[in-house]
């Protein structure tokens, strides 16, 4: 039984991740969507974009959880499960706003500066503020999201679930999203957040392989 819950686990974490790098692959941003010669149709690709996003939230937090339970169930993976918890509400905040808030936004600034009148300055201020809520709760994605993978490959160190070499690849994805982040060296547009989402995915994908297969930690 729990070796086809590793085998269940490994396959929704490595499907959750490849969901998001798909998403990050797809995902327009607004100055595209604003510069298509049709604004509606940009925006519903991009609504539908972060709707799969939405989808891949719980499949990804359902590997995690066994991952949790590979490690023992103690006190840093407890943590790191809590941290991502965290992570998965604020990207969860951050996709319906930018999925359906902004583009329902779009839509109405590029109908009213068609029409012209006010209208348009209006939008384009409530456009900007759903701009920077998304960075607001980018910033809480990024940083509770790499905490925990820290925090996860200290208990793959300390323990003997899985391979050593995970522990410290998740120090590096981890640990060098939050240098980078802190020291100014990444930016969260969407070319900053698709960096993040890849050093990550390399880092789950290794861990829900590792998973998939059983393979316990070499010395």
């Amino acid at each position: 039984m729990e070796r086809e819950r590793d085998v269940f686990s490994g396959a929704t974490l490595v499907a959750g991740t490849l969901v998001f790098v798909l998403v990050m692959a797809m995902h327009p941003n607004a100055h595209e969507i604003l510069a298509a010669a049709d604004v509606r149709r940009a925006a519903g690709v991009n609504l539908m974009v972060h709707a799969v996003a939405l989808l891949g939230v719980p499949v990804l937090f359902l590997g995690l959880l066994g991952l949790w339970r590979r490690l023992g169930r103690g006190p840093l993976a407890t943590a790191a499960l809590v941290g991502w918890g965290y992570a998965s509400v604020a990207v969860t905040s951050a996709a319906v706003t930018s999925g359906f808030v902004a583009s329902g936004l779009m839509v109405k600034l590029a109908e009213a500066s068609a029409a012209g009148g006010t209208d348009a300055a209006a939008a384009h201020g409530l456009l900007d503020l759903a701009g920077l809520a998304i960075q607001g709760f980018a910033k809480v994605h990024l940083v509770a999201s790499s905490l925990a993978i820290v925090l996860w490959s200290v208990a793959i160190l300390r323990g003997g679930a899985l391979h050593r070499a995970a522990g410290w690849a998740g120090l590096v994805a981890g640990g060098g999203v939050l240098v980078l982040f802190f020291f100014g060296g990444l930016h969260l547009d969407v070319h900053g957040f698709g960096h993040m989402v890849l050093l990550q995915a390399a880092w789950l994908v290794t861990v829900g392989v590792l998973l998939w297969r059983g393979s316990a930690r070499r010395e």
